[in-house]
């Protein structure tokens, strides 16, 4: 049995020539332009972020869908969009628009049937600018992409004859949609991860309201529209149990759709581990990804990790995923040389590095029946840290690595006690949350 159809915003794709050509930046303004324009929006992302993302709530005042084939699957990619609410869905896209063999922005935007609005660096270009698009529309029919770039946004463009310049140039089947400006207010600072994240580098009021200026919201609305409509997911029982998450600076990697299963099948909880909170009273405690690097000394004289260890000797179910079997571990050393006692749950020491360690979607199979999966069962999910995990020898591993680095190169997923940790993230749609809910009544 299936609930009926439903139904979300109309919404277009927003697609770079590369990574770095202020994809965000421009998803914020136009987000701003629409808003002036009178419509709500909802944003999402085209791929397994975290940090862009919570840069459009900051700003959109909504959680960002998640739109990843890899982790989502087709069905999946298109139930995550239709959750979304509002006028027009801006989907920021991840890299350039044809980069990624797992689930690249062309690849969503011809899952969801949406057009690309595509962002053009024009710093040093005006009928270059042109060109550029011209070749990224051409080449979609070169690789049998069915997609439609349907105009631009030129980045640090300005006024007057540039901005002639590039929109004379353009063919008549390529709409121009304004432009951001040149403006130091304009950048998002980056650490280690990637960008800092929305709440820590909100970019100034006032910049973003100059940049939406420059842009027709409402032409931006009228070229978006519908994708397919698909059944939403299947019906699924109440779980009778508590989940606990962790939610603070510390444990901030999650997608909205896993906290909506929580909330949809189970009863859920938030604690604050570098605030000190006591583990609340629960059936299972999730910890997701993060920054505990950032704050191993909190996290290390709070208590929390201590008494979250006890529980976990005493056979209470603790998952964590990256940040989470970081915290997870005996110790965290940074990349500095600082050691740190964790919770001390895995047989494992892990140190931070100056270069990431991992960065790739990821399948795994489950070598035997673990809070995820089921043995045998593959799921599907996307890794990107910074750390490295030393494991005693005798350690238990649940996963061996179809595609992907994991742990050691060949398996991910310490097990002890009752509790799983993992380097991968994944998403709602793999199944794997629902496996958990279930296991913690089984």
């Amino acid at each position: 049995m299936t609930a009926a159809p439903s139904t979300g915003p109309r919404g277009f794709v927003l697609g770079g020539v590369s990574s770095g050509v202020g994809k965000t930046v421009a998803t914020l303004a136009i987000a701003k332009a629409l808003e002036s324009a009178g419509y709500e929006v909802q944003p999402a992302k085209a791929g397994p972020d975290f940090i862009d993302p919570s840069h459009h709530e900051a700003i959109a005042g909504r959680p960002s869908r998640t739109l990843d084939l890899w982790l989502c699957g087709e069905e999946g990619l298109l139930r995550n969009y239709h959750r979304g609410e509002g006028d027009v869905c801006v989907v920021e896209g991840v890299m350039g628009l044809y980069d990624g063999s797992g689930s690249s922005t062309a690849m969503v935007a011809e899952a969801l049937d949406l057009p690309v609005v595509l962002v053009v660096d024009a710093k040093a270009g005006m009928e270059s600018v042109a060109a550029t698009a011209l070749g990224f529309q051409r080449y979609a029919e070169e690789i049998g992409r069915d997609i439609e770039v349907a105009g631009i946004v030129a980045q640090r463009a300005h006024g007057g004859r540039h901005e002639n310049g590039i929109r004379d140039a353009l063919p008549a089947d390529l709409e121009y949609f304004g432009r951001i400006p040149p403006n130091s207010d304009l950048e998002i600072p980056d650490r280690h991860l990637g960008l800092h994240m929305g709440e820590e580098a909100a970019l100034p009021e006032a910049a973003l309201e100059a940049a939406a200026e420059t842009i027709d919201g409402e032409r931006l609305a009228a070229v978006a529209r519908s994708p397919p409509s698909v059944d939403d997911e299947p019906i699924t029982d109440a779980v009778d149990a508590t989940v606990a998450v962790a939610d603070d600076a510390a444990f901030c990697f999650r997608y909205p759709a896993t906290i909506e299963r929580f909330r949809e099948r189970a009863n859920l909880v938030t604690f604050s581990p570098v605030a000190g909170d006591p583990v609340p009273d629960c059936d299972g405690v999730y910890l997701p990804g993060g920054y505990p690097e950032l704050h191993a000394e909190g996290l290390k004289t709070s208590g929390t990790l201590s008494e979250l260890g006890d529980l976990a000797s005493e056979g209470l179910p603790v998952l964590g995923e990256c940040g989470g079997l970081m915290a997870m571990s005996r110790s965290l050393t940074t990349a500095e040389g600082e050691r740190h006692e964790m919770a001390g749950i895995l047989p494992a020491d892990v140190t931070m590095h100056d270069r990431y360690q991992a960065l790739d979607h990821v399948e795994l199979e489950a070598l035997e029946g673990t809070l995820t999966a089921a043995a045998g069962e593959r799921i599907r999910g996307h890794e990107f840290h910074y750390s490295s995990a030393d494991v005693d020898g005798d350690a238990r591993f649940a996963f061996e690595t179809v595609r992907g680095d994991g742990i050691d190169g060949d398996h991910d997923g310490l097990i002890e006690y009752e509790s799983l940790g993992t380097y991968v993230h994944v998403h709602a749609e793999s199944g794997a949350f629902d496996r958990f809910l279930e296991s913690l009544v089984e």
